[in-house]
């Protein structure tokens, strides 16, 4: 099972981080990755079921949310490709928040997996996420 892990610690408290996560609609915070972000149907953002479209190619379901333990998991269900239904199945990515440290610092990690008989996505997945962070990061500098 192909399987991506990143994360950063952010200089912000952890309700603070958490706000950009808590709404599965949003990901205004991360404007040099999406481009465009598509609610689909009438769930909000916060409710398992939410889907969204992300820049018109990958199909997103939220599948998990436990705001108290800072928590979402969401499924990929098509997209480009490596990432597309014919090339993986059960796509899987994971955001936890945690305290770092001592600090008022937040950790964030976000992980995903998924089937597949390659590892194409493996580098096309952890790219994406990493820029993803990388946006998050510049919000707490």
């Amino acid at each position: 099972m192909p399987l991506t892990d990143q994360s950063i610690v952010v200089n912000a408290p952890i309700t603070e981080v958490w706000k950009r996560f808590s709404n599965f609609h949003d990901l205004s915070w991360a404007s040099n990755v999406i481009s465009k972000n598509i609610k689909v149907g009438n769930k909000d953002g916060d409710c398992v079921g939410a889907k969204r479209i992300l820049n018109g190619v990958f199909h997103e379901t939220l599948v998990e949310y436990l705001p108290t333990e800072y928590y979402l998991k969401y499924s990929i269900d098509d997209g480009p490709s490596p990432v597309s239904k014919e090339e993986v199945s059960n796509y899987f990515g994971v955001v936890k928040l945690s305290q770092a440290g001592d600090n008022a610092g937040t950790k964030v990690e976000w992980s995903s997996s998924w089937d597949s008989n390659s590892e194409d996505a493996v580098e096309f997945c952890h790219g994406i996420y990493v820029a993803l962070l990388n946006d998050l990061s510049q919000l707490y500098p």
